[in-house]
């Protein structure tokens, strides 16, 4: 445990990390001054109680029984409240870690649901849960071990020394040498392992890595009888890490011996040379026993105060990745237009200035071009129009652009260049929430929460009735897998529902999108995993769910694609083709070729 400490990796900008800490600790100032007056009591106890031994030695010496038994009454009193003090701060200390701690997730997961969709895209899921685990834990670990503990031992390294001084400066002196030769060790082999742990650190980040991805694909590895290979990669990374462990901790892991072995010596030559003192009558009895007592217990909290310094940085490296997150620039949305119900039922856009448009859903793309990097563009110079109640369907090779468009009209990310308008508003000046709120959108990956099945079809409208449920269920040709399901709509869906297959996976996404009533609507291969009998099935209850509403479609199979009232295809970032099923197959063009080789397929 000392070694790892040592080697705690330092927070690359210490002051700014320090200041937003104590920030989130000033929130809790007066449990935490509480803590700091119980912990000097039970410090400055633990010296006084060392310190009385002298006076109840020379009582002793002398014979004064009185002396003697007042010194003990009075030696006893100190320690019980050094006891009582020590209960009381580790109490209160627990109350005010708990509350930081909660302070701190709190914070970050709200931000977290702030932050555009780039920063979950630029980064692993795992990255993301070791916030919230692994560096939370590590602040939860300083609070509760090392705050009250480096107070603790800083009053004690000072009063000692002070102590030490008053008792006999001469012996003093020597063990301060002593002192010196620790410090200059412990930062000796501080520095020695520093240069092997950022390794270990960046071996153990890559195992983790690739423990997580293994166990994520175990379905995909025994398919493919990779055990045997998987192993193999895992002992080399394994192997990597323990021999950077190794080094790292090489140094750090001397350093309680090699404190305990000075601090030995350095008691062998004070007793030494103060029993010679004490025989000279250069010092009294009781001192020296005082002295010695002392001497013997500074190595302690010398040690305490150096290993929860290095808990504290480490705990401040991870405070640092929390607070980086806490500094990402929240999603920039500067639209002022609303979406507000109409009392004769339907939606419309509300300006600043009170006017209202009627919401229809006319999409227009004019002269688009947008790169998720600034020097790779997706989509080249795209203009494209989705009149009202259209169904707009988008063919084309993988990388092609689709699903980039839907993420556009979503504003998931926003165009680089060009104009795309929503009824004839930019869709910049449209808030996002109420831009979002128009479109309901089924994505080809589905993603279910923990709780029942009418919890996930409610996620699309929380406050939606049973009723309301059952019939976006029915809308979606999956009320009759759920009422064939052991509990019904009450049964539990865990594990991203592993318990049910991809296809009823995809039905309830549907059928989540249909209990929102959204405006417009979005399907991004939203069949890509049912079966042609229960995809025909979906399209006689999709047809009611998009009617009178603008759908764009993105799928491969061509029963979808046939029945849209306009199918664009794209191929490298540019709109090639536009036309109805008939319209292209005619002009035997891309989509022609795409139609056949599909048709081969299916």
């Amino acid at each position: 445990m000392a070694a790892r400490q040592l080697s705690a990796k330092k927070p690359k900008h210490l002051r700014y990390t320090l200041r937003t800490f104590l920030s989130y600790l000033g929130r809790h100032k007066f449990l935490l001054l509480a803590v700091a007056v119980l912990v000097s009591i039970s410090a400055i106890a633990n010296l006084l109680g060392t310190y009385m031994i002298r006076p109840v030695v020379n009582s002793l010496a002398a014979g004064d029984w009185n002396d003697l038994v007042l010194g003990v009454a009075i030696t006893g009193g100190i320690y019980l409240a050094g006891v009582l003090s020590a209960y009381g701060y580790t109490q209160t200390m627990v109350k005010a870690a708990q509350k930081v701690l909660y302070d701190i997730r709190r914070d970050l997961f709200a931000h977290l649901q702030t932050l555009p969709l780039q920063f979950f895209d630029t980064r692993r899921h795992g990255e993301v849960m070791s916030y919230f685990t692994n560096d939370v834990d590590t602040i939860s670990d300083a609070l509760n071990n090392s705050f009250s503990m480096m107070i603790q031992s800083f009053i004690q390294v000072v009063g000692t020394v002070t102590l030490l001084l008053i008792l006999n400066w001469r012996l003093t002196l020597v063990t301060l040498v002593t002192y010196l030769v620790m410090f200059l060790y412990i930062r000796f082999s501080g520095k020695r392992s520093k240069a092997y742990y950022n390794k270990q650190q960046a071996c153990l980040g890559e195992l983790d890595g690739y423990i997580e991805e293994m166990m994520g694909g175990q379905k995909v590895v025994k398919v493919f009888n990779h055990e045997g290979a998987a192993l193999e990669t895992f002992r080399a990374k394994n192997e990597a890490l323990r021999k950077a462990g190794t080094g790292a901790q090489s140094y750090a892991a001397t350093m309680i011996p090699a404190v305990v072995s000075m601090s030995y010596i350095n008691y062998a030559v004070v007793a030494a040379l103060g029993g010679i003192m004490a025989m000279k009558g250069m010092t009294d009895v009781g001192s020296l026993a005082s002295y010695l007592v002392f001497v013997r217990q500074s190595t302690v909290p010398i040690n305490q105060f150096t290993q929860q310094s290095n808990f504290m940085l480490a705990a401040l490296a991870g405070a640092e990745r929390v607070f980086e997150v806490l500094d990402q620039p929240a999603e920039v949305d500067e639209g002022s237009v609303d979406l507000v119900s109409l009392e004769a039922g339907g939606w419309a856009w509300q300006k600043p200035d009170g006017s209202r448009t009627p919401l229809r859903g006319d999409v227009r793309f004019e002269h688009v071009s947008f790169g998720y990097e600034d020097d790779r563009l997706i989509l080249k110079d795209i203009s494209l129009f989705a009149k009202p109640g259209q169904k707009i369907a988008f063919v084309g090779s993988t990388g092609a652009g689709k699903t980039t468009i839907t993420n556009l009209i979503n504003r998931f990310y926003d165009v680089q260049r060009g104009t795309l308008t929503y009824d004839g508003i930019d869709v910049k000046d449209i808030k996002k929430s109420a831009l979002r709120r128009s479109l309901g959108m089924v994505l080809q990956d589905t993603h279910l929460f923990t709780g029942t099945i009418a919890d996930n079809i409610r996620f699309g409208k929380l406050d939606a009735t049973q009723e309301e449920v059952e019939r976006a269920a029915k809308i979606a040709n999956a009320h009759s897998f759920i009422s064939r399901l052991p509990q019904g709509y009450d049964t539990m869906v865990t594990a991203d529902g592993a318990n049910l297959s991809q296809g009823q996976r995809q039905l309830l996404a549907i059928a989540r999108a249909a209990v929102a009533d959204p405006p417009v609507l979005i399907l991004d291969e939203a069949t890509s995993s049912i079966d042609t009998r229960t995809e025909a099935l979906i399209e006689r209850g999709m047809d009611q769910l998009m009617e009178g509403r603008t759908v764009f479609v993105i799928a491969h199979r061509l029963s979808t694609v046939r029945n849209a009232d306009a199918i664009l295809v794209l191929e490298g970032g540019q709109v090639v083709e536009r036309g109805s099923h008939e319209d292209l197959l005619a002009q035997k063009g891309e989509y022609y070729q795409l139609y056949h080789g599909m048709f081969e397929l299916s």
